[in-house]
Protein backbone atom coordinates (compact mmCIF):
# COMPACT_ATOMS: atom_id res chain seq x y z
CA UNK A 1 0.00 0.00 0.00
CA UNK A 2 1.18 3.44 -1.09
CA UNK A 3 1.92 6.15 1.46
CA UNK A 4 -0.69 7.56 1.06
CA UNK A 5 -2.64 4.56 1.14
CA UNK A 6 -1.82 3.96 4.66
CA UNK A 7 -2.12 7.62 5.49
CA UNK A 8 -6.29 7.62 4.57
CA UNK A 9 -6.38 4.20 5.72
CA UNK A 10 -4.77 5.78 9.19
CA UNK A 11 -7.45 8.34 9.32
CA UNK A 12 -10.16 6.13 8.35
CA UNK A 13 -9.33 3.93 11.55
CA UNK A 14 -9.35 7.22 13.53
CA UNK A 15 -12.24 8.51 12.69
CA UNK A 16 -14.21 5.48 13.40
CA UNK A 17 -12.34 4.77 16.78
CA UNK A 18 -13.72 8.60 17.81
CA UNK A 19 -17.13 8.26 16.44
CA UNK A 20 -18.80 8.04 20.03
CA UNK A 21 -16.79 11.35 20.94
CA UNK A 22 -17.71 13.00 18.31
CA UNK A 23 -20.62 12.24 16.13
CA UNK A 24 -23.52 12.64 19.13
CA UNK A 25 -22.22 15.99 19.80
CA UNK A 26 -22.25 16.83 16.31
CA UNK A 27 -25.99 15.88 15.92
CA UNK A 28 -26.94 17.53 18.96
CA UNK A 29 -26.01 20.92 17.70
CA UNK A 30 -27.69 20.20 13.93
CA UNK A 31 -30.83 19.53 16.05
CA UNK A 32 -30.57 22.46 17.85
CA UNK A 33 -29.98 24.73 14.73
CA UNK A 34 -33.31 22.43 13.56
CA UNK A 35 -35.23 23.38 16.34
CA UNK A 36 -34.14 27.06 15.88
CA UNK A 37 -34.83 27.12 12.75
CA UNK A 38 -38.69 26.38 13.56
CA UNK A 39 -38.69 28.79 16.10
CA UNK A 40 -38.23 31.56 13.26
CA UNK A 41 -36.78 34.54 13.41
CA UNK A 42 -39.05 35.84 15.93
CA UNK A 43 -37.58 34.30 18.31
CA UNK A 44 -35.71 36.26 20.79
CA UNK A 45 -32.92 34.17 22.99
CA UNK A 46 -32.69 34.47 26.40
CA UNK A 47 -29.83 35.00 27.27
CA UNK A 48 -28.57 36.37 24.44
CA UNK A 49 -28.07 39.48 22.46
CA UNK A 50 -31.01 40.87 23.21
CA UNK A 51 -31.52 39.89 26.57
CA UNK A 52 -28.26 39.30 28.24
CA UNK A 53 -28.48 36.92 31.66
CA UNK A 54 -28.73 39.54 34.09
CA UNK A 55 -31.86 40.84 32.39
CA UNK A 56 -33.37 36.83 32.25
CA UNK A 57 -35.47 36.34 35.27
CA UNK A 58 -36.79 40.19 34.85
CA UNK A 59 -37.75 39.74 31.10
CA UNK A 60 -39.17 36.15 31.84
CA UNK A 61 -41.37 38.12 34.67
CA UNK A 62 -42.76 40.97 33.40
CA UNK A 63 -46.52 41.15 32.97
CA UNK A 64 -46.44 41.24 29.36
CA UNK A 65 -44.53 37.85 28.95
CA UNK A 66 -47.83 36.08 29.55
CA UNK A 67 -48.64 34.86 25.56
CA UNK A 68 -48.16 30.95 25.59
CA UNK A 69 -49.25 29.35 22.69
CA UNK A 70 -50.72 31.77 20.33
CA UNK A 71 -48.87 33.28 17.83
CA UNK A 72 -45.40 30.77 18.00
CA UNK A 73 -44.74 28.52 15.69
CA UNK A 74 -42.50 26.51 18.04
CA UNK A 75 -46.45 25.80 19.86
CA UNK A 76 -46.95 23.75 17.02
CA UNK A 77 -44.01 21.02 17.34
CA UNK A 78 -44.91 21.24 21.55
CA UNK A 79 -48.67 20.38 20.68
CA UNK A 80 -47.90 17.70 18.77
CA UNK A 81 -45.64 16.06 21.82
CA UNK A 82 -48.12 16.75 24.24
CA UNK A 83 -51.48 15.34 22.30
CA UNK A 84 -54.31 14.11 22.92
CA UNK A 85 -55.17 17.52 24.43
CA UNK A 86 -52.43 19.87 24.51
CA UNK A 87 -55.55 22.94 24.28
CA UNK A 88 -56.14 22.24 27.74
CA UNK A 89 -52.98 21.61 29.12
CA UNK A 90 -52.33 23.79 31.93
CA UNK A 91 -48.84 25.15 31.02
CA UNK A 92 -50.12 25.80 27.20
CA UNK A 93 -53.30 27.49 28.20
CA UNK A 94 -54.02 31.17 27.47
CA UNK A 95 -53.79 33.67 30.59
CA UNK A 96 -57.27 34.02 30.96
CA UNK A 97 -60.42 32.31 33.22
CA UNK A 98 -59.93 28.98 31.91
CA UNK A 99 -56.30 29.04 32.31
CA UNK A 100 -57.41 30.33 36.19
CA UNK A 101 -59.49 27.57 36.88
CA UNK A 102 -57.56 24.99 35.98
CA UNK A 103 -54.58 26.29 37.95
CA UNK A 104 -56.71 26.54 40.77
CA UNK A 105 -57.78 23.12 40.34
CA UNK A 106 -54.19 21.88 40.15
CA UNK A 107 -53.39 23.81 43.65
CA UNK A 108 -55.96 22.07 44.96
CA UNK A 109 -55.71 18.60 44.33
CA UNK A 110 -51.66 18.79 45.34
CA UNK A 111 -52.51 21.09 48.62
CA UNK A 112 -54.82 18.22 49.52
CA UNK A 113 -51.66 16.21 51.38
CA UNK A 114 -49.47 17.54 53.83
CA UNK A 115 -45.61 16.63 54.33
CA UNK A 116 -46.23 14.16 56.20
CA UNK A 117 -48.56 12.65 54.41
CA UNK A 118 -46.33 13.45 50.75
CA UNK A 119 -43.36 11.79 52.59
CA UNK A 120 -45.78 8.16 53.87
CA UNK A 121 -46.86 8.37 49.76
CA UNK A 122 -43.57 8.90 48.41
CA UNK A 123 -41.42 6.27 50.31
CA UNK A 124 -44.53 3.67 50.39
CA UNK A 125 -44.67 4.03 46.54
CA UNK A 126 -40.80 3.66 45.59
CA UNK A 127 -40.13 0.60 48.46
CA UNK A 128 -43.11 -1.60 46.37
CA UNK A 129 -41.66 -0.57 43.26
CA UNK A 130 -37.96 -1.67 44.53
CA UNK A 131 -39.47 -5.11 45.81
CA UNK A 132 -40.26 -5.80 42.22
CA UNK A 133 -37.02 -6.22 41.62
CA UNK A 134 -36.80 -9.80 40.22
CA UNK A 135 -34.95 -12.59 41.98
CA UNK A 136 -32.66 -12.60 44.57
CA UNK A 137 -29.43 -11.28 42.80
CA UNK A 138 -27.16 -8.46 44.93
CA UNK A 139 -26.49 -6.68 41.59
CA UNK A 140 -29.20 -5.40 39.73
CA UNK A 141 -28.59 -3.03 36.05
CA UNK A 142 -31.19 -1.07 35.15
CA UNK A 143 -31.97 2.05 33.20
CA UNK A 144 -32.91 5.00 36.39
CA UNK A 145 -35.51 6.73 34.37
CA UNK A 146 -37.55 3.28 33.94
CA UNK A 147 -36.87 2.58 37.53
CA UNK A 148 -38.53 5.93 38.72
CA UNK A 149 -41.71 6.12 36.14
CA UNK A 150 -43.51 3.54 38.13
CA UNK A 151 -43.31 5.45 41.23
CA UNK A 152 -44.47 8.47 40.46
CA UNK A 153 -46.78 6.76 38.32
CA UNK A 154 -48.45 5.48 41.19
CA UNK A 155 -47.58 8.28 43.26
CA UNK A 156 -49.92 11.05 41.31
CA UNK A 157 -52.63 8.18 40.87
CA UNK A 158 -53.35 8.36 44.05
CA UNK A 159 -52.97 12.44 44.53
CA UNK A 160 -55.83 12.78 42.36
CA UNK A 161 -57.90 10.18 43.52
CA UNK A 162 -56.69 9.47 46.98
CA UNK A 163 -56.74 5.46 46.22
CA UNK A 164 -53.83 2.97 45.41
CA UNK A 165 -52.88 2.90 42.30
CA UNK A 166 -54.18 -0.32 40.23
CA UNK A 167 -50.95 -2.13 38.59
CA UNK A 168 -53.15 -2.39 35.22
CA UNK A 169 -53.57 1.74 35.65
CA UNK A 170 -49.92 2.10 36.54
CA UNK A 171 -49.02 -0.05 32.98
CA UNK A 172 -51.40 2.50 31.44
CA UNK A 173 -49.68 5.36 32.73
CA UNK A 174 -45.96 4.43 32.18
CA UNK A 175 -46.79 3.70 28.08
CA UNK A 176 -48.29 6.64 28.51
CA UNK A 177 -45.16 8.54 29.81
CA UNK A 178 -42.75 6.66 28.07
CA UNK A 179 -44.10 7.80 24.94
CA UNK A 180 -44.34 11.39 25.54
CA UNK A 181 -40.53 11.39 27.14
CA UNK A 182 -39.75 9.23 23.76
CA UNK A 183 -41.04 11.60 21.55
CA UNK A 184 -39.38 14.98 23.38
CA UNK A 185 -36.34 13.43 23.23
CA UNK A 186 -36.58 12.23 19.32
CA UNK A 187 -35.75 8.63 20.40
CA UNK A 188 -38.94 6.91 19.01
CA UNK A 189 -42.38 8.35 17.24
CA UNK A 190 -45.51 8.89 18.92
CA UNK A 191 -47.84 5.80 19.33
CA UNK A 192 -51.15 7.72 19.93
CA UNK A 193 -53.34 4.25 20.67
CA UNK A 194 -50.76 4.29 23.90
CA UNK A 195 -51.90 8.06 25.00
CA UNK A 196 -55.94 7.04 23.61
CA UNK A 197 -56.16 4.18 26.07
CA UNK A 198 -55.08 6.58 29.03
CA UNK A 199 -57.38 8.82 27.77
CA UNK A 200 -60.30 6.14 27.70
CA UNK A 201 -59.24 4.64 31.12
CA UNK A 202 -59.84 8.27 32.51
CA UNK A 203 -62.99 9.08 30.82
CA UNK A 204 -64.50 6.05 32.01
CA UNK A 205 -63.18 6.78 35.82
CA UNK A 206 -64.41 10.51 36.00
CA UNK A 207 -67.70 9.31 34.79
CA UNK A 208 -68.20 6.15 37.07
CA UNK A 209 -66.10 7.79 39.51
CA UNK A 210 -64.82 11.21 39.99
CA UNK A 211 -62.04 12.14 42.33
CA UNK A 212 -62.43 13.74 45.58
CA UNK A 213 -61.23 17.35 44.29
CA UNK A 214 -63.88 18.89 41.35
CA UNK A 215 -62.50 18.74 38.39
CA UNK A 216 -62.52 22.10 36.40
CA UNK A 217 -66.26 23.04 35.29
CA UNK A 218 -65.37 25.12 31.92
CA UNK A 219 -63.94 22.11 30.81
CA UNK A 220 -66.09 19.01 29.02
CA UNK A 221 -65.78 15.82 30.27
CA UNK A 222 -63.50 14.96 27.88
CA UNK A 223 -61.30 17.59 28.43
CA UNK A 224 -61.38 16.97 31.41
CA UNK A 225 -59.81 13.72 30.84
CA UNK A 226 -57.18 15.34 29.03
CA UNK A 227 -56.32 17.61 31.77
CA UNK A 228 -55.42 15.21 34.55
CA UNK A 229 -53.49 13.01 31.22
CA UNK A 230 -51.60 16.14 30.37
CA UNK A 231 -51.14 17.97 33.74
CA UNK A 232 -50.34 14.73 36.17
CA UNK A 233 -49.67 12.08 33.88
CA UNK A 234 -47.63 13.51 31.22
CA UNK A 235 -45.57 16.19 32.73
CA UNK A 236 -45.69 15.42 36.41
CA UNK A 237 -44.61 11.53 36.02
CA UNK A 238 -42.10 12.87 33.62
CA UNK A 239 -41.04 15.75 35.48
CA UNK A 240 -40.32 13.60 38.40
CA UNK A 241 -39.03 10.24 36.71
CA UNK A 242 -36.51 12.45 35.10
CA UNK A 243 -35.49 14.51 37.86
CA UNK A 244 -35.00 11.19 40.21
CA UNK A 245 -32.67 9.91 37.21
CA UNK A 246 -30.53 12.83 37.17
CA UNK A 247 -30.10 12.68 40.95
CA UNK A 248 -29.53 9.12 41.31
CA UNK A 249 -27.10 9.13 38.30
CA UNK A 250 -25.22 11.95 40.12
CA UNK A 251 -24.77 10.00 42.88
CA UNK A 252 -23.83 7.11 41.10
CA UNK A 253 -20.93 9.16 39.14
CA UNK A 254 -20.07 10.70 42.44
CA UNK A 255 -18.73 8.32 44.57
CA UNK A 256 -17.42 10.48 47.82
CA UNK A 257 -21.09 12.46 47.60
CA UNK A 258 -23.20 9.33 47.90
CA UNK A 259 -20.33 7.86 50.60
CA UNK A 260 -20.94 11.11 52.84
CA UNK A 261 -25.04 10.70 52.45
CA UNK A 262 -24.77 7.04 53.65
CA UNK A 263 -22.25 7.80 56.48
CA UNK A 264 -25.20 9.68 57.59
CA UNK A 265 -22.49 12.74 59.48
CA UNK A 266 -23.27 15.31 57.03
CA UNK A 267 -25.34 18.31 57.90
CA UNK A 268 -29.53 17.70 57.75
CA UNK A 269 -29.57 19.78 54.57
CA UNK A 270 -26.46 17.69 52.31
CA UNK A 271 -29.33 16.07 50.40
CA UNK A 272 -30.80 18.97 49.61
CA UNK A 273 -27.85 20.52 48.13
CA UNK A 274 -27.00 17.48 46.21
CA UNK A 275 -30.95 18.12 44.81
CA UNK A 276 -30.34 21.53 44.04
CA UNK A 277 -26.37 21.19 42.34
CA UNK A 278 -28.10 18.37 40.13
CA UNK A 279 -30.63 20.86 39.36
CA UNK A 280 -27.99 23.30 38.67
CA UNK A 281 -26.21 20.85 36.21
CA UNK A 282 -29.44 18.95 34.76
CA UNK A 283 -32.35 21.57 34.86
CA UNK A 284 -34.98 19.56 33.52
CA UNK A 285 -36.51 22.15 31.05
CA UNK A 286 -34.69 23.11 28.15
CA UNK A 287 -35.97 26.36 26.45
CA UNK A 288 -39.75 27.78 27.52
CA UNK A 289 -40.91 30.09 24.92
CA UNK A 290 -43.25 33.09 25.60
CA UNK A 291 -45.44 35.29 23.86
CA UNK A 292 -45.42 38.91 24.29
CA UNK A 293 -49.02 40.34 24.61
CA UNK A 294 -47.35 44.26 25.06
CA UNK A 295 -44.18 46.03 25.15
CA UNK A 296 -41.57 45.02 27.44
CA UNK A 297 -39.37 48.22 28.42
CA UNK A 298 -35.25 47.60 28.55
CA UNK A 299 -33.26 50.17 30.30
CA UNK A 300 -31.05 51.68 27.23
CA UNK A 301 -32.42 49.61 24.73
CA UNK A 302 -35.70 49.96 22.55
CA UNK A 303 -38.18 47.57 24.03
CA UNK A 304 -38.89 44.55 23.25
CA UNK A 305 -42.11 44.51 20.99
CA UNK A 306 -45.50 42.88 21.79
CA UNK A 307 -46.16 39.45 19.48
CA UNK A 308 -42.09 38.83 20.28
CA UNK A 309 -41.60 34.97 21.05
CA UNK A 310 -39.48 34.99 23.93
CA UNK A 311 -37.32 31.81 23.97
CA UNK A 312 -35.90 31.06 27.44
CA UNK A 313 -32.81 28.74 28.03
CA UNK A 314 -32.14 27.25 30.80
CA UNK A 315 -29.51 25.23 30.40
CA UNK A 316 -27.31 27.88 28.89
CA UNK A 317 -28.76 30.31 31.95
CA UNK A 318 -27.72 28.26 34.53
CA UNK A 319 -24.38 27.23 32.60
CA UNK A 320 -22.58 30.02 34.82
CA UNK A 321 -22.64 26.60 37.77
CA UNK A 322 -19.62 25.39 36.05
CA UNK A 323 -18.43 22.24 35.20
CA UNK A 324 -17.62 21.06 39.11
CA UNK A 325 -20.23 19.16 40.82
CA UNK A 326 -20.23 20.78 44.16
CA UNK A 327 -23.43 20.68 46.86
CA UNK A 328 -21.58 22.34 49.94
CA UNK A 329 -22.05 25.40 47.57
CA UNK A 330 -25.72 25.46 48.88
CA UNK A 331 -24.63 25.17 52.59
CA UNK A 332 -22.73 28.94 52.19
CA UNK A 333 -24.90 31.54 51.53
CA UNK A 334 -21.95 33.40 49.74
CA UNK A 335 -21.81 30.68 47.45
CA UNK A 336 -24.69 29.47 45.89
CA UNK A 337 -24.99 30.27 42.29
CA UNK A 338 -27.84 33.25 41.58
CA UNK A 339 -28.79 32.03 37.94
CA UNK A 340 -30.67 28.82 39.54
CA UNK A 341 -34.61 29.01 38.17
CA UNK A 342 -35.22 24.74 38.75
CA UNK A 343 -39.19 25.73 38.71
CA UNK A 344 -39.48 28.85 36.68
CA UNK A 345 -39.97 32.29 37.93
CA UNK A 346 -42.72 32.90 40.48
CA UNK A 347 -43.85 35.98 38.53
CA UNK A 348 -44.92 33.75 35.39
CA UNK A 349 -46.57 30.62 36.12
CA UNK A 350 -43.76 28.61 38.10
CA UNK A 351 -44.00 24.73 38.05
CA UNK A 352 -47.06 23.82 40.73
CA UNK A 353 -44.95 21.08 41.88
CA UNK A 354 -42.20 23.79 43.46
CA UNK A 355 -43.34 23.32 47.21
CA UNK A 356 -42.72 19.67 47.86
CA UNK A 357 -40.62 18.71 44.64
CA UNK A 358 -37.12 18.84 46.66
CA UNK A 359 -39.13 16.89 49.44
CA UNK A 360 -40.25 14.33 47.47
CA UNK A 361 -37.34 13.81 45.74
CA UNK A 362 -35.32 13.44 49.28
CA UNK A 363 -37.21 11.18 50.43
CA UNK A 364 -37.35 8.99 47.25
CA UNK A 365 -33.53 9.11 47.62
CA UNK A 366 -33.11 8.43 50.77
CA UNK A 367 -35.17 4.75 50.01
CA UNK A 368 -33.11 4.04 47.08
CA UNK A 369 -29.78 4.63 49.04
CA UNK A 370 -31.28 2.69 52.23
CA UNK A 371 -31.62 -0.18 50.01
CA UNK A 372 -28.86 -0.14 47.07
CA UNK A 373 -25.18 1.39 46.37
CA UNK A 374 -25.43 3.28 43.40
CA UNK A 375 -22.63 2.78 40.47
CA UNK A 376 -22.54 3.99 37.31
CA UNK A 377 -19.93 4.95 34.19
CA UNK A 378 -22.11 6.33 31.51
CA UNK A 379 -21.68 9.76 30.03
CA UNK A 380 -24.34 12.07 32.39
CA UNK A 381 -26.03 14.49 29.91
CA UNK A 382 -28.77 17.06 30.37
CA UNK A 383 -30.83 15.63 28.27
CA UNK A 384 -30.69 11.69 29.34
CA UNK A 385 -31.21 9.90 25.85
CA UNK A 386 -29.82 6.85 27.78
CA UNK A 387 -32.50 7.00 30.74
CA UNK A 388 -29.62 6.60 32.83
CA UNK A 389 -27.94 3.36 32.95
CA UNK A 390 -26.88 2.53 36.40
CA UNK A 391 -25.60 -1.24 38.70
CA UNK A 392 -27.98 -1.38 42.28
CA UNK A 393 -25.93 -2.92 44.59
CA UNK A 394 -27.57 -4.40 47.39
CA UNK A 395 -26.60 -2.68 50.88
CA UNK A 396 -27.03 -6.06 52.36
CA UNK A 397 -23.60 -7.70 52.62
CA UNK A 398 -22.21 -4.99 49.76
CA UNK A 399 -18.83 -3.35 50.35
CA UNK A 400 -18.72 -0.57 53.03
CA UNK A 401 -19.18 2.88 51.78
CA UNK A 402 -15.39 4.04 50.61
CA UNK A 403 -14.00 0.68 49.67
CA UNK A 404 -12.85 -0.23 46.18
CA UNK A 405 -16.00 -1.81 44.10
CA UNK A 406 -16.44 -5.06 42.90
CA UNK A 407 -17.91 -4.41 40.05
CA UNK A 408 -14.88 -2.95 37.99
CA UNK A 409 -15.57 -5.12 34.58
CA UNK A 410 -19.70 -4.28 34.38
CA UNK A 411 -18.94 -0.70 34.24
CA UNK A 412 -15.91 -0.94 32.30
CA UNK A 413 -18.78 -2.79 29.86
CA UNK A 414 -21.24 -0.33 30.94
CA UNK A 415 -18.78 2.66 29.77
CA UNK A 416 -17.97 0.83 26.21
CA UNK A 417 -21.41 0.00 25.58
CA UNK A 418 -22.94 3.63 26.55
CA UNK A 419 -20.41 5.50 24.52
CA UNK A 420 -21.33 3.15 21.18
CA UNK A 421 -24.97 3.13 21.58
CA UNK A 422 -24.65 7.13 21.43
CA UNK A 423 -23.53 6.52 17.92
CA UNK A 424 -26.91 5.40 16.50
CA UNK A 425 -29.36 6.74 18.48
CA UNK A 426 -28.22 10.27 18.04
CA UNK A 427 -28.85 9.28 14.21
CA UNK A 428 -31.75 8.06 15.22
CA UNK A 429 -32.92 11.40 16.96
CA UNK A 430 -31.56 13.46 13.91
CA UNK A 431 -34.33 11.76 11.25
CA UNK A 432 -37.02 10.61 13.78
CA UNK A 433 -36.82 15.05 15.14
CA UNK A 434 -36.46 16.23 11.81
CA UNK A 435 -39.71 14.62 10.55
CA UNK A 436 -41.55 14.86 13.62
CA UNK A 437 -40.67 18.88 13.30
CA UNK A 438 -41.91 18.15 9.43
CA UNK A 439 -45.25 16.49 11.09
CA UNK A 440 -45.53 19.06 13.34
CA UNK A 441 -45.45 22.04 11.02
CA UNK A 442 -48.10 20.16 8.40
CA UNK A 443 -50.47 19.15 10.89
CA UNK A 444 -50.30 23.00 12.54
CA UNK A 445 -52.35 21.56 15.53
CA UNK A 446 -51.61 25.01 17.40
CA UNK A 447 -52.18 26.95 14.53
CA UNK A 448 -55.12 24.87 12.84
CA UNK A 449 -57.16 25.49 17.01
CA UNK A 450 -56.91 29.40 17.01
CA UNK A 451 -57.91 29.78 13.73
CA UNK A 452 -60.87 27.73 14.00
CA UNK A 453 -61.52 29.42 17.32
CA UNK A 454 -60.09 32.55 17.89
CA UNK A 455 -61.40 32.85 21.52
CA UNK A 456 -59.20 29.95 21.77
CA UNK A 457 -61.93 27.62 24.18
CA UNK A 458 -64.09 26.42 21.88
CA UNK A 459 -63.05 23.69 19.49
CA UNK A 460 -61.22 21.14 20.68
CA UNK A 461 -57.51 19.72 19.02
CA UNK A 462 -57.39 16.04 17.13
CA UNK A 463 -54.46 14.20 18.94
CA UNK A 464 -53.27 14.11 15.51
CA UNK A 465 -52.07 10.69 13.22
Amino acid sequence: MSPTGWLVAGLAVVLVAGLPYWLPRAVIALRVRIFAWVGGEEGVRAPGREVPAEEFKKVYGHPAADGRSRGAALSDLFWYWLSPGPEVHQEHLEPGPRYDDVARTTRQILAGLSREQWTELVGRCIRRVLDELHGHARVHQVRLRDLMMPVWAEVYYEVVFREPCPRHVRDLITANANDVVSALKCTGLRHMDRRARLTEYLRTRLTNDPPPVPLPSSLTAREQAYYLQGTFFNTAVVQMSEAMAHLLLALATHQPVQDRLVAGEEQPDFLDGVINETLQHFPLFGVAHRITSGEIPRDGQAPIPAGSVLLFNYPEYQGSGGDVFDPDRWLRPDTRPTAFIPFGVTANRPCPARGFAVLTMRVAAEEVLRAFRLESSVEHTRSLPSRGPCLLVARTGAAAPGSPARSGPRLTAMRLADRWAAVPRSLTQLVLGSYMVWDARRQGLCRNYFAASPGGSATSVTAGR
